[in-house]
Order: C-alpha cells, then structure tokens, then sequence
C-alpha cells in the first residue's frame, strides 16, 4: 500500500488481481460495492484506461475486469485503510468463488 495525505484527506491504494475464472462479472462486482458502501471514504478502482466509483455496482462491471487484470484500488477518507484491507480481502478470497480453478 501507498498513501499520501491531501488537506486532510488521507489516500491509500492498493493493487489487486481478479483472481476469479470468470473475472468481475455480477456477484463480485455486487459483493465489492457493497464493501464499499460500508466506508466513509471514497472508493475507486484504476483499470488500465478508467477510474471508476468502487461504491456502484454498474461502474465496477464497466471495467470489464477479466481473470488475471490487475487493478488499483484508491481510498480516500479517514477510514481508507481499513477500507482497503477489507476490498483486498474479496479480492484475495476471490470473492468466496469455492468452483474457481486452483493453480499451482
């Protein structure tokens, strides 16, 4: 993690990997906005070419984040850390997906 302190305003980020067969589809996607309505800081994912709200279920499936893309999570806000672990928490567990295929 990285961070920086921006009148007053702490940010944090974060890379993660969808480590998901079937990428960011749907219930990733729904199971992440959730998490991040649960903080106060703001929560965006950095694809390649967009910055999307990490808080709506509609901008994280614009990602189009497939298995294996890597992307930055940003929090911003007094809470971003804690934010982060918990985003990269589902992110490591892949999103509790128990039929994705394990490598070795």
């Amino acid at each position: 993690m990285s961070g920086s302190d921006t009148a007053g305003a702490q940010t944090l980020t974060r890379e993660v990997v969808v480590a998901n067969s079937q990428g960011l589809h749907a219930r990733p996607a729904d199971m992440l906005a959730r998490e991040a309505r649960k903080w106060q800081s703001r929560i965006e994912l950095v694809g390649e070419a967009q910055r999307v709200d990490g808080k709506s279920i509609l901008d994280v499936l614009t990602l189009a984040a497939e298995a294996g893309t890597r992307l930055v999570v940003e929090a911003t806000g007094p809470d971003a850390h804690e934010a982060l672990e918990a985003i990269g928490g589902l992110f490591e567990r892949k999103f509790n997906e128990h039929g994705t295929e394990q490598t070795s």
